[in-house]
């Protein structure tokens, strides 16, 4: 789609070959904890014991792992079929909250303005606004407003075209990320695929919310657990790095189990250096190229507290700061 190739991708004739059936075998597993988490749960075990609530506390941390796995559908690197790979990247969507095309563009944007003015998270111009006002803004979206707003997102599009149009003019004629995106996103057959995908979230959380009752605040809770998991982890890799280094990201350090769970994606400096290659061979090209981490992984989520940052306090920042050894 014209939507896409906006961001063109390096290609994958040298990259490690995709593992389509584990793949797979993940998306199923995701699936059906979701459809546990919206249905199953609710509807057939909470009746007979609210202690089953405390379920839904291990599956938290099944949030991360699974937008690794649509993640890699973003990066066609879910299946070597493109019918494949777009469908199961769209499934993964709904259950994730957010139609697959938003995603996917906001997604592969973020790879083209990385460390940009426009993008960078923590960045702000004193001269522009406070410190103060600056902190409220990234502390809402790294503790769960990223999240909040890909749920929402699906609603601005069952908007007329033309107040979408009116919009677009208005509000979104930037150059920032959100002001490509919503160019990239105007196309008619782009907005009819997010709003049958929006429709399609919307009732499933409606009808999840029915399934739980008087029990509804669990549903909330598990919305609002993936909001702080997915928004608190998503900058951790740029967090302090240099402005305007497009290419690069931080590899941090995780013990090999997690790392193996996270489907690798602590090797992110590897991934935005290049995008063709798969989660189950970013660690062999750690290995080959004798790479180092340039952290770990938990203390550099918690270094975000530091929170906003102006130009001159990352420009001078080097790069593997707080190194941590080769496993």
């Amino acid at each position: 789609m014209k939507t896409e190739a906006a961001v063109p991708e390096p290609g994958r004739s040298s990259a490690p070959s995709i593992s389509a059936g584990l793949n797979l075998s993940l998306a199923g597993l995701h699936v059906l904890v979701n459809v546990y988490q919206l249905f199953l749960l609710p509807l057939y075990l909470l009746p007979s014991s609210p202690w089953w609530a405390l379920t839904l506390v291990p599956l938290a941390l099944l949030n991360n792992p699974f937008w690794s796995l649509l993640h890699e559908a973003i990066h066609d690197m879910f299946h070597p079929s493109r019918r494949v790979n777009r469908a199961a990247g769209r499934l993964l969507a709904i259950f994730f909250g957010s139609p697959f095309l938003i995603l996917r563009l906001s997604h592969l944007l973020h790879h083209k303005l990385n460390r940009s003015p426009v993008e960078a998270t923590e960045l702000y111009a004193p001269e522009k606004t406070s410190r103060r006002r600056a902190s409220l803004g990234y502390f809402a979206h790294i503790l769960g407003g990223l999240y909040l707003l890909e749920l929402a997102s699906p609603l601005l599009f069952f908007l007329p075209r033309i107040a979408l149009r009116r919009m677009e003019r208005k509000y979104f004629s930037g150059a920032d990320l959100p002001g490509n995106l919503m160019r990239g996103l105007m196309r008619d057959e782009a907005v009819r695929e997010m709003r049958l995908d929006g429709l399609v979230i919307l009732s499933l959380l409606a009808a999840s919310a029915a399934s739980y009752g008087a029990y509804w605040p669990l549903l909330a809770v598990v919305l609002l657990a993936r909001a702080f998991l997915i928004s608190f982890l998503d900058n951790v890799y740029h967090y302090g790095t240099p402005i305007d280094d497009t290419f690069y990201a931080r590899n941090l350090s995780l013990p090999a189990v997690c790392s193996a769970g996270l489907l690798n994606f602590n090797l992110h400096g590897i991934h935005h250096r290049n995008p063709a290659i798969p989660w189950i061979g970013l660690p062999q090209v750690f290995r080959q190229q004798s790479m180092q981490f340039e952290g770990h992984y938990f203390s550099a989520a918690f270094r975000q507290f530091g929170g906003p940052r102006t130009r001159s306090e990352m420009s001078g920042t080097p790069a593997g700061k707080d190194r941590a050894p080769s496993p």
